[in-house]
């Protein structure tokens, strides 16, 4: 990591639903942050159901302090987000002028919306809304790639990290990643882990 951080602490958002991967892409960021000599506190909450229930990830990154790991209202810096409305959740509690925005496209359905109830906003509208909502935004296809490339949209994770380090928000380089990575998981599956975080790299850029 060449940067430093613009803010100090830096706090950081990544949200989604159960099994997206969610505190997986929030652990292996902190540990990159911490090789790095940052300290990083991560504080978690999940929904009513671990699985299809809202799950969000505090990191709050510091160059020489130790801070609570709960972000304060409004007091986002950036917000990564693996499901759309998940984002503007945690936009109305967070967000405010400066925040900013990596966002995935795909929809994961609440039981209310499956059974008729409720209705999904169109991602046109959402992306409207958090372009309001936010200083900067980026929207991609993660989980429909991750499908697509990798038969298994549990990659969505980590092709949205490749993605945040394509934005330049913060400073992560890819040999931590891989560094990180290939003590995260078996070795067989290093290769596509690195595949993801390029072809994330490449959505952007």
């Amino acid at each position: 990591m060449n940067k430093s951080l613009q803010f100090d602490p830096y706090n950081l958002i990544i949200t989604g639903v159960g099994g997206q991967g969610n505190v997986m892409a929030s652990r292996v960021l902190g540990n990159m942050f911490s090789m790095n000599g940052y300290t990083v506190t991560i504080g978690e909450t999940f929904g009513a159901s671990q699985r299809g229930g809202s799950v969000m990830s505090h990191l709050r990154i510091s160059s020489d302090a130790c801070y609570s790991p709960q972000i304060a209202k409004g007091q986002a810096h950036l917000i990564v987000a693996l499901e759309p409305t998940e984002a503007l959740r945690v936009l109305a509690n967070y967000g405010n002028q400066d925040v900013k925005v990596l966002c995935n496209n795909r929809p994961i359905y609440a039981v209310g919306v499956i059974s008729g109830e409720l209705n999904y906003p169109e991602q046109a509208r959402i992306h409207e809304w958090i372009g309001e909502l936010s200083s900067q935004c980026w929207f991609l296809d993660a989980t429909d790639e991750a499908l697509k490339q990798m038969r298994h949209p549990i990659y969505g994770n980590i092709i949205l990290l490749g993605a945040l380090a394509a934005t330049e928000t913060i400073p992560i380089a890819r040999e931590d990643f891989k560094s990180i990575i290939a003590d995260s998981v078996p070795a067989d599956k290093l290769d596509i882990n690195m595949k993801a975080y390029d072809m994330g790299m490449d959505m952007i850029s």
